[in-house]
């Protein structure tokens, strides 16, 4: 177990445990903004409305998976199907202003966590964890073929 990388996949494992992104949280109004809708919102909230077809083929997801996914934020309000503006017949998903809110208040609640808990780190060890965390994300998405949006 000493060699970087399995160390490196024991220590993602337990952080996949600790963060606060994979617990669901208490929605305002009820309801939950759990992992998946997170994360399908913010997509869309970047990228701007999707078909079932394009959030399939930007998580690798298959369709029923995000039928059941989208269903759910429809119930709750956090987004809103809409014709689609190039004229096809698929409909996509729109985040609503209470799906904006939601995230943002989600996204505040996970940015305190992580500044709770490396509130005595020096900043550049903040900026360093994060240039190499957002390295090894793009690269996992060049392998996989699928790059997340940046704003």
């Amino acid at each position: 177990m000493d060699k970087p990388t399995h160390l490196i996949e024991f220590e993602t494992m337990v952080l996949g445990r600790h963060l606060s992104l994979t617990a669901p949280r208490p929605r305002r109004g009820g309801g939950l903004l759990d992992r998946s809708a997170y994360t399908l919102l913010s997509r869309l909230s970047v990228e701007g409305p999707m078909s079932i077809g394009g959030l399939s083929e930007a998580f690798g997801l298959d369709t029923s998976t995000l039928n059941r996914q989208t269903a759910a934020m429809l119930r709750t309000g956090l987004v809103e199907r809409i014709p689609d503006p190039d004229g096809g017949i698929a409909r996509r998903f729109r985040v609503t202003s209470e799906g904006e809110r939601s995230l943002a208040a989600a996204r505040a609640e996970n940015v305190g966590g992580l500044e709770k808990v490396m509130a005595g780190w020096e900043p550049e060890e903040v900026a360093a964890l994060a240039a190499y965390l957002k390295r090894f994300n793009m690269d996992v998405a060049r392998l996989d073929g699928r790059l997340w949006p940046r704003t």
